[in-house]
C-alpha cells in the first residue's frame, strides 16, 4: 500500500479512521529547524472533525505527539515522528453495513484489491487519515520558511455552482479563516453556508473547487519529464479522499484561448524578470518559472449520504443501504488546510532537492 510521498523530504502515514492512533514519520527533515509546535497544532485545529455546524459532529481534539526526532526544540535531522490519538470513534455506526458496499465508497474496490478491509470508519480510505497530513504539513510549511519568504493560502472558491470572486495575489489566511466557509469572498461565504446548512438538512452533500496559491517560489524548482513540479502537485492533490480534478493556472479554461492569447509574455521586473500574464501558473516546462504558483482543486460530493440507496453486499445480493453516523455534508471547508499541507509538501520536496543539486540560486533572476 503506497503511504509514502516524496522523495527527500519523504512522509509515511500511518494509521486507520477507527485505529488506536494517527501519525507520520518524515524523513528528510533538515536538521536545526526550531520547530514551532504551536503552528503544527494550528494546522491540525484547522482541520479537525467538531469545529463548526457545517463539518461532522465527531470530537477528536487531534492533538499532536512528537515521538522522535525533536530535541530542545529542534529538529535532529533523523526520523521525526508524529502522533495524533483517536479519542471519539464510533465503530457502531458502522455495524448495519460491515458486508455491505456503500455507493462511491472504497468498500467493494479494497476488498477487490486486498480481500480485507477495515469497515469501520472506512480505514484508510477515511479522510481521517489527513490528520496525518496537515501535522506533516505544518512542519513542511516551516522548513521552506527557511528557505525563503514563502506564503501558501488555500480557499473555498466555489461550491457547486455558487462562485467567489478573489485576487490570489492578495488574498490572504486571515480573511480565509473569517467565516465558517473558508471563502475570503464574505459575499459569497454568506450564500455557501446557507447551501451547505440547507443540503445537510436534505441528508445530502455537496461539492466544490478549492483554489490556492503559493507565493514567494523562486524560479528552478522542479524537472522535465516524470519529475515535473506540477505533476507531482498534481499528485498529491489527487491523493487526497474525494479529489476528482486538479488545475494548474488557466487549467480547462485555456482550451478555449488561442496561443498568441494564452501565451504568457516575459518582461522587465524590478526584481530581475517576470511575466506580464500568469495563465501559466507560475510553471513551465515542468521548473517553476517565479511567478506565484496558482492551482485548482475540484472535491465531489461526500459520499455518504442520509438517504435509502440501492446496493449490494459482499455476497453480491442485492440490497439497500442507509448510513448513519457523523459525516460533512461539504468537505470544502475542512480540505483548505489539507490543500495547503499538500502543496508545502511538495514544495518542501523540491526546493530541497533543487538544493541538493544546484546548491545555489538560479543565474536568471525571475520573480512575480
Amino acid at each position: 500500500m503506497g503511504s509514502t510521498f516524496g522523495q527527500l523530504f519523504r512522509v509515511s502515514t500511518f494509521g486507520e479512521s477507527h485505529g488506536g492512533a494517527l501519525g507520520a514519520v518524515i524523513d528528510g527533515c533538515p536538521p536545526g529547524l526550531t520547530l514551532d509546535l504551536a503552528r503544527v497544532q494550528a494546522e491540525c485545529d484547522r482541520r479537525r472533525p467538531g469545529q463548526s455546524k457545517l463539518t461532522t459532529g465527531r470530537k477528536e481534539p487531534d492533538q499532536v505527539e512528537v515521538l522522535s526526532g525533536l530535541f530542545e526544540g529542534q529538529t535532529l535531522g533523523t526520523s521525526l515522528a508524529l502522533t495524533i490519538r483517536n479519542k471519539d470513534a464510533d465503530s457502531s455506526s458502522y455495524l448495519p453495513f460491515k458486508d455491505t458496499y456503500r455507493p462511491s465508497h472504497a468498500d467493494f474496490t479494497y476488498d477487490a484489491r486486498y480481500g480485507i478491509r477495515a469497515w469501520a470508519g472506512g480505514g484508510r480510505s477515511s479522510a481521517r487519515e489527513t490528520a496525518a497530513r496537515v501535522a506533516a504539513g505544518a512542519v513542511a510549511r516551516q522548513v521552506l520558511e527557511t528557505l525563503g519568504p514563502v506564503e501558501v493560502v488555500a480557499w473555498v472558491d466555489t461550491v457547486q455552482e455558487l462562485e467567489a470572486s478573489v485576487d490570489p495575489t492578495s488574498v490572504t489566511a486571515a480573511q480565509v479563516d473569517a467565516n465558517l466557509a473558508r471563502c475570503p469572498d464574505p459575499a459569497a461565504a454568506e450564500l455557501m453556508e446557507a447551501r451547505i446548512r440547507a443540503i445537510r438538512a436534505e441528508g445530502d452533500t455537496v461539492g466544490g473547487v478549492v483554489r490556492a496559491v503559493a507565493r514567494g517560489i523562486p524560479a528552478g524548482l522542479g524537472a522535465p519529464v516524470f519529475d515535473k513540479l506540477d505533476a507531482d502537485l498534481a499528485k498529491a492533490m489527487i491523493s487526497l479522499p474525494a479529489a476528482k480534478g486538479f488545475e494548474i493556472g488557466s487549467g480547462f479554461a485555456g482550451t478555449a484561448l488561442k496561443g498568441s492569447a494564452h501565451n504568457d509574455l516575459f518582461v522587465p521586473s524590478s526584481g530581475g524578470i517576470a511575466t506580464s500574464t500568469n495563465r501559466s501558473g507560475g510553471i513551465q516546462g515542468g521548473i517553476s518559472n517565479g511567478m506565484s504558483i496558482e492551482i485548482a482543486v475540484a472535491f465531489k460530493p461526500v459520499a455518504t449520504i442520509f438517504q435509502t440507496q440501492d446496493t449490494v453486499n459482499d455476497r453480491g445480493e442485492a440490497t439497500t443501504v442507509r448510513p448513519r453516523g457523523r459525516h460533512d455534508p461539504c468537505v470544502l471547508p475542512r480540505a483548505v488546510p489539507i490543500v495547503e499541507a499538500m502543496m508545502c509538501l511538495v514544495l518542501a520536496d523540491h526546493w530541497l532537492r533543487w538544493r541538493g543539486q544546484v546548491g545555489a540560486p538560479p543565474s536568471v533572476p525571475l520573480r512575480g
